[in-house]
């Protein structure tokens, strides 16, 4: 019986962090979010959400985790992709743009908290993109002639980039949203040819 109610306290718990997801928009931040809002979408009672989080601060940090793993995940996707034969840059490029078409509010989050007010979403966003450029720099140290410091420095070059591309792609038509994954691919490539110019020096 325990089994079944962790169970249905975990997915009780996700509805939770889908709900407060759900809520997100261009209009709506994290910061707009009600509790009653949340649990209410979720489908539960708003005293019940205390047996899941502690407070709403709790819940952000959740999401903030949630959504660069789920970014992660994916990149590690595009990497199998690649090792299948796919183009590194394009294949990277394009899984970035699918998570931010289907996962638009995760990107918000990301976005949005990594220069708000709370030194604690800062502080969650900041280790999620560090994490992210840790496990790509870890690649390309592995795949290209680059040196461990040149290849960190490629990555942490090439995820700001991104990030801020991704910022620029929200909310953008079909024509615009083609002209800047072809702008990013071109400046992701210059990078890379500038790396491997510098990485053996």
């Amino acid at each position: 019986m325990s089994g079944v109610r962790a169970q249905q306290k975990q997915k009780t718990r996700q509805a939770l962090i889908e709900a407060a997801f759900n809520q997100l928009s261009a209009e709506h931040s994290f910061s707009n979010i009600s509790l009653r809002e949340v649990a209410r979408e979720a489908g539960i009672a708003p005293t019940s959400f205390y047996r899941h989080f502690k407070d709403m601060n709790e819940l952000g940090l959740t999401m903030v985790d949630e959504a660069g793993l789920t970014l992660r995940q994916l990149m590690r996707q595009a990497r199998r992709r690649i090792a299948n034969g796919g183009s590194v840059i394009n294949t990277s490029v394009q899984t970035f743009m699918e998570f931010i078409d289907t996962s638009s509010n995760q990107f918000r989050l990301l976005l949005r908290e990594r220069s708000g007010t709370s030194k604690a979403f800062r502080a969650a966003v900041a280790r999620e993109i560090k994490h992210f450029t840790l496990e790509l720099a870890h690649y390309l140290e592995s795949e290209t002639p680059c040196n461990k410091n040149h290849a960190y420095m490629q990555a942490e070059a090439m995820v700001i980039l991104v990030f801020n591309a991704g910022a620029d792609a929200l909310d953008q038509d079909s024509q615009q949203l083609s002209e800047l994954t072809e702008r990013l691919i071109w400046q992701l490539r210059y990078i890379a040819r500038g790396a491997a110019h510098y990485g053996g020096h």
